[in-house]
């Protein structure tokens, strides 16, 4: 469909928003190229859905500007920045056809029937329901129900689809399936696709850039390899799976440059891994992936645990252990364990993530 307007950019500059006394967004400054799909990450409460509607118009900002190009767009009403949004719930009209659901926006606009006709028809076939077309929302999957969701988004031809977790609804495998979608349909559009997740699968599988946020500032943004292989804080690295957190001291006791190897010890065992930002010298929080934490033989380095629980999940066994120190350590084994059995753990030094400070 292409959208008609042929914007390059879209700036959010110290973008600010307050709630009383609390800061739900703090200078949130983030330059988006046409042709991004940008996920915005983060736990409940971090401030992406604030983010999001006050893009969309939905709430007005304290603080900042943003730019369509150099259009300054946060003084606009909703319905004067022409942008697709797609929620969790669909707010589809029961009483009308998938057709008149998608049709709506382009009415309420005022399009003539001859034009409104054919951007439905590009709408339907883009997010392929041609067959449902005549049919209403009870009678369709709730699937069926995301898709007309974005043909409506989709219709108006917006320079911006904003989507506020819109797949949370669906089943895991609809999820998959509806996530391919997505990805395909803000290709053939090849405007911005702004998506809200707390799921750091989705973000990962989506986006070209992951915005993580905490406490309504930018954490970290990167490609979605950038923020898996190297998350720059602690709190972005256990949002990015890094479920082991080790509290320990540097080694030998000196300062470390950023991306080199050092030693550092966690009750009593010396691990090495990989320090992501220059360290002082000090204490250090080490941050390990269930998956990369796997039991080694006895006369190699590792962390000695009790395991307390195991699972298995078709080809390997998950597993937690407790550390001496009291520690819980979650691991992946090749073979089942027995609970209580004592085990030694340790990483590939690469996948042994160091930060400054204990509990940084």
């Amino acid at each position: 469909m292409g959208s008609h307007i042929a914007f390059q950019s879209l700036r959010l500059e110290k973008v600010g928003r307050t709630f009383g006394a609390m800061n739900a967004l703090q200078d949130l400054t983030l330059d988006i190229k046409r042709g991004e799909f940008i996920a915005l990450l983060g736990p409940s409460g971090c401030g992406k859905s604030t983010a999001l509607n006050c893009i969309a118009g939905l709430l007005s900002t304290t603080s900042g500007a943003i730019w369509l190009d150099d259009v300054r767009i946060d003084t606009l009403a909703v319905e004067d920045r022409g942008f697709g949004m797609v929620f969790q719930n669909y707010a589809l009209f029961p009483h009308m056809t998938v057709r008149s659901n998608i049709g709506f926006g382009l009415r309420m606009r005022g399009i003539a029937k001859a034009e409104l006709e054919r951007r439905v028809d590009a709408a339907i076939r883009t997010v392929r329901l041609e067959s449902q077309a005549h049919k209403l929302p009870g009678q369709l999957s709730g699937g069926q129900q995301q898709r007309v969701a974005i043909a409506r988004a989709i219709a108006i031809d917006p320079p911006l689809v904003l989507m506020d977790e819109p797949l949370s609804n669906l089943d895991a495998k609809l999820r998959l399936e509806m996530r391919q979608e997505i990805r395909r349909i803000h290709q053939d559009l090849g405007g911005v696709t702004i998506y809200v997740t707390h799921d750091q699968d989705e973000a990962l599988s989506l986006a070209d850039r992951i915005v993580v946020l905490r406490d309504g500032m930018i954490r970290q943004v990167g490609t979605p390899e950038d923020l898996y292989l190297r998350p720059a804080h602690i709190d972005v690295a256990e949002f990015m799976g890094f479920r082991n957190r080790l509290e320990g001291v540097l080694a030998n006791g000196s300062a470390v440059s950023p991306m080199t190897r050092a030693n550092a010890v966690f009750g009593g065992t010396t691990l090495e891994g990989v320090a992501l930002h220059a360290l002082s010298g000090g204490s250090v929080t080490a941050a390990i992936r269930p998956d990369d934490l796997t039991p080694v033989s006895t006369a190699s380095p590792g962390i000695e645990a009790v395991v307390e629980a195991i699972e298995y999940r078709g080809r390997d066994f998950f597993g937690s252990a407790r550390s001496s120190s009291g520690t819980e350590l979650f691991f992946r084994s090749e073979l089942s364990l027995e609970r209580g059995a004592s085990v030694r753990l340790n990483a590939d030094p690469a996948k042994i993530l160091l930060y400054e400070g204990a509990g940084a």
